[in-house]
């Protein structure tokens, strides 16, 4: 390498392997597009290796590059346990939240849900952390975080889930696809067909799978992504087709076609607490607050679906 590594270049990076585009990961890191097309450059340049293939103006982190995303971050995971001891530190001085959050909801659900608590609880400190449901179900065990926000349900005596923004899941697929034809997409209509799935060990993906299974159906898997953003992204690129809950749509709507898929498979979201948690009265206004934001997100859901066939 002729420099070394700077601590932006690897958020930048970090950013849009999670966020799937660099028009979403410089939106969420606070940067211009340009500024993380840049980074993303430098970091190529730096360490010698290509750690994106650019198809149709997308970039598609190559083999090497997601092998240097799991070892950023095994890193991060521990500096978050730094950040988790300093966070409890600072809430045994002022009243606070921490919310652990699954990406799929770190975007516009989360900020919803939040503002609404703090506009009701001021001079309250809360932290946001974005991670995996199996990083936020241990956050809880642990009693580093308050709330939790997944996919996966939880088996655990001493946490509290309830189902939120529970909506049945839609089939996107490429604009001008064969199938975007039709008013609604069956199982039948997946078999043989190229479908981008999530990781096989997803919650999302498993319940997919048990659908299509039972309907004797197997579509020809040409990718497998494990955040949602990404998922669409490979869509929109007409890699395939796939199947996801309509929430995570969201700004790629003009670039995909949605279609009803039945029969209905519904999927839900998890908001989980710990039971008897020391700070009871703001966990149970934060629910109230997730609560409401939830409703306005499902309204907003459901009017763009009314212009699918049933």
């Amino acid at each position: 390498m002729t420099r070394r590594l700077n601590l932006r270049q690897i958020e930048a990076f970090k950013a849009v392997i999670e966020y799937g585009t660099v028009s979403q990961a410089a939106e969420m890191i606070g940067i211009s597009q340009p500024a993380m097309s840049k980074l993303i450059a430098h970091l190529e340049d730096d360490t010698g290796l290509r750690l994106f293939d650019r198809v149709k103006g997308r970039l598609l982190p190559t083999r090497r590059g997601m092998r240097l995303y799991e070892e950023i971050d095994r890193i991060f995971v521990g500096v978050r346990q730094v950040e988790n001891a300093v966070e409890a530190i600072r809430r045994d001085e002022q009243s606070g939240l921490v919310i652990g959050v699954m990406p799929a909801l770190s975007g516009s659900f989360i900020q919803q849900a939040t503002s609404r608590f703090l506009a009701k609880q001021p001079g309250v400190f809360c932290s946001v952390q974005s991670r995996s449901s199996q990083w936020i179900a241990e956050g809880l065990t642990t009693r580093n975080l308050d709330v939790g926000l997944i996919i996966a349900p939880i088996d655990n005596p001493y946490i509290v889930a309830e189902p939120l923004l529970g909506h049945p899941i839609v089939c996107i697929l490429p604009l001008g696809h064969p199938l975007a034809r039709k008013k609604v997409i069956a199982p039948r209509d997946l078999h043989g067909v190229g479908f981008v799935s999530f990781d096989p060990e997803s919650h999302t993906s498993r319940r997919i799978g048990q659908v299509l299974d039972a309907h004797g159906v197997s579509p020809e898997i040409t990718m497998i992504a494990n955040v949602s953003p990404t998922v669409c992204e490979f869509v929109a690129a007409g890699v395939g087709i796939s199947l996801v809950h309509p929430l995570m749509v969201g700004g790629l709507r003009q670039k995909l076609a949605v279609r009803k898929f039945k029969p209905a498979v519904q999927l839900d979201f998890q908001i989980c607490r710990i039971r008897d948690s020391r700070n009871a009265r703001l966990v149970d206004a934060f629910l109230e607050s997730a609560r409401e934001a939830s409703a306005a997100v499902s309204r907003a859901i459901l009017r763009p679906d009314r212009a699918l066939e049933s």
